[in-house]
């Protein structure tokens, strides 16, 4: 019998590392978790998700099917700071040491 793949789900996070007035602040949304912050950081957070969610409704996809040139353009619009990791590198062929 075979095994079913898992489901594949994207989630955005958000965190704020801005918070002075010892308040903890996490938000969950469709698509989204936010944490931390200033009040105003916060909320900046918030509304950048929701018009993210909003751009990716317009285009009729979910998160999960964006590819990554897709997603960096629609977080741009959105005017969000995105950590993004480097691709990793090319395995090494033993022809490419000759």
């Amino acid at each position: 019998m075979r095994v079913p793949e898992p489901e594949k789900k994207a989630m955005l996070l958000g965190v704020g590392l801005d918070n002075d007035d010892g308040h903890i602040r996490a938000t969950r949304g469709e698509n989204f978790h936010i944490i931390g912050g200033s009040a105003d950081t916060h909320e900046a957070m918030q509304e950048k998700c929701v018009k993210f969610n909003e751009k990716l409704k317009g285009r009729g996809k979910q998160l999960e099917e964006l590819h990554r040139r897709e997603f960096l353009d629609i977080a741009a619009e959105c005017e969000m700071n995105v950590a993004v990791r480097a691709d990793p590198p090319s395995p090494k062929h033993e022809a490419d040491n000759n």
